[in-house]
């Protein structure tokens, strides 16, 4: 969730979401989804990630 966001403009954000809820190519927007699929990965497991973070500051699990 640290990840610069800036980077993917709000306008790309809508268009991918758009596209997935009318059914377009979505193999355009794969670097998009792959985020959104992170950022909802990392608030699902945001309980998880407190835990280990207290072990390890500032660890954030890894984007690809």
């Amino acid at each position: 969730m640290h990840i610069a966001y800036s980077a993917i403009q709000h306008e790309e954000h809508h268009t991918a979401q758009h596209s997935l809820i009318t059914g377009d190519d979505t193999c355009q927007h794969e670097p998009l989804l792959r985020y959104l699929g992170y950022q909802a990965a990392c608030q699902k497991l945001d309980n998880e990630i407190v835990a280990i973070q207290k072990y390890i500051p500032g660890w954030m699990p890894a984007f690809r």
